[in-house]
This record gives structure tokens, sequence and C-alpha cells, in this order.
């Protein structure tokens, strides 16, 4: 099932989204909720980020080609590397990202983003998709210049628009074996696998619910594979993940 947020005239609906219509839900899709008869195309709607998470949770180099490109002499992580970054980053599909350093080098990172269903607290790994409503399309918008300053992640990813999330949250997909890509100006970038991370989704998801509660609504991107890059103002980037759909902002 595809569940869309998105906008119509000055209303905010969530959805279910069967071809080129969209219909409309009522209720709370982490709770209870029923499909209604009113649909709109589409093309007559602005789809938003389909999720206004309360937390985001983020993984480093849990692919090893990632790690390879970026720290060669870097062990593999006994442990997810995990930190936080600001729910202010989110915008949705065909939303500008804004740069906001012009001598600044920025990155693009596509990554497999999982949407919490239900609250969880310390769950072990194999209940953990009982707690998963669905997945989206994330980028993982990344300040280089800032986290070499800095030496950790929070500020360089965390500006306004820096973490672009959609275009739907798909329920049922597995997780371990999805095609991740990334395309700038139409020029493939990022072309991996899920199955090539290096702790999978149930793993991540009861790690982080050790420490801390995950709550609906809440999401961990959970990392990117090789190929990262820079962009520019004029880029259109695009992070396509198999069953979910292209995620596309344009850079300025």
């Amino acid at each position: 099932m595809k569940l869309a947020r998105f906008q119509h005239q000055d209303t905010i609906y969530y959805g279910q989204v069967e071809g080129s219509k969209v219909f409309v839900i009522e209720g709370d899709i982490f709770a209870q909720y029923q499909v209604t008869a009113k649909a709109f195309e589409l093309s007559q709607v602005k789809l938003l980020a389909p999720v206004d998470p309360g937390k985001m949770v983020c993984v480093g180099f849990n692919y090893l080609s990632h790690i390879s490109e970026m720290r060669k002499d870097m062990p593999i992580p006994e442990e997810p590397v995990t930190f936080m970054v600001s729910p202010t980053a989110v915008i949705g599909p065909e939303d500008v990202i804004e740069l906001p350093f012009s001598d600044h080098e920025i990155h693009h990172e596509a990554e497999l983003t999982v949407v919490i269903g239900k609250e969880a607290k310390k769950i072990l790994p194999e209940n953990a998709y009982d707690y998963i409503l669905g997945y989206t399309c994330g980028n993982d918008v990344s300040d280089r210049t800032l986290q070499k300053k800095d030496g950790q992640w929070t500020r360089a990813k965390s500006f306004p628009t820096f973490k672009p999330l959609g275009p739907y949250i798909v329920t049922g997909l597995n997780p371990d074996n999805l095609q991740i890509q990334a395309r700038v100006n139409g020029e493939m970038k990022q072309n991996s696998n899920t199955h090539h991370l290096i702790k999978n989704v149930a793993y991540l998801v009861s790690f982080v619910s050790q420490y801390m509660t995950l709550k609906p609504g809440d999401v961990i991107l959970t990392g990117t594979p090789e190929g990262v890059g820079p962009i520019k103002p004029g880029d259109v980037c695009e992070i396509e993940i198999e069953g979910i759909g292209i995620l596309r902002n344009p850079v300025r």
C-alpha cells in the first residue's frame, strides 16, 4: 500500500494512492483509519513529505562501500554509528534544496528511510517489523565542509531543506533487498541494493529502541551506499528506491 501526505487547496490530507488517484483517509494512519471514496487526481494535488517526524535518527557508515570511499582506513563499526538531526530540515517532493553557503561542499546521500508505526522501546530484532509502518526515500543532504570543521554531523545535516523525504510511505516491502539509486541531472551517481547494509533494518530499529523510545512517525535513515557527491544550484537530484518511487528535488 502507498500512503501519501498531500495538500489540496488549503487542506492537508493523508491518502492511499491507487494508480493516478489518491483516496482520502479519515482517521490516524498510526492508529485507526479508513480509506474513503473521496479521491483526487495526483496531478491535482501537491505531495508533501509523507511524514512529519518527531525524531530523525540517522545511521552513518552502514555500507562497506561508503566506508571505503570516505575513510579507507576505518574498521567496520561493531555497532551502528547513530546520530540525530533536526526534523525542521524535512521537505517533500519537488521542494527546493536551499544551499546556505556558496563556497561549501554539499553532497547528496540516498537512504532507505524507515517510518515507525507504533511506540517501540527495547524491542528485539525479530519483532522489529511489528513496529514499522513502512518505508520512504530519503536524501541525507550533507555539508561536508562543516562536517570536517565540527567533527560531528548534526549542524552539517540539519539546515532547512536538507532532509527531503518522499514521495510515499510504502507498506509491506522487504527492506533487505531493494535497489537504491541517486541521480543528479539524470546522471547515475549511486546505484546499490539494501542487501549491502552492514546492519539491516530490523537490527537498526531494535538497536535504536534500546536507548530511546521510538514514537509513531519517527524516522530512521539507514545509511547511504557509495557514490555520494556534490550538488550545486541548478542541479536536480533524484533518489529512487525500488517499490517506493522517485524523490525529486531541484537545488538552489
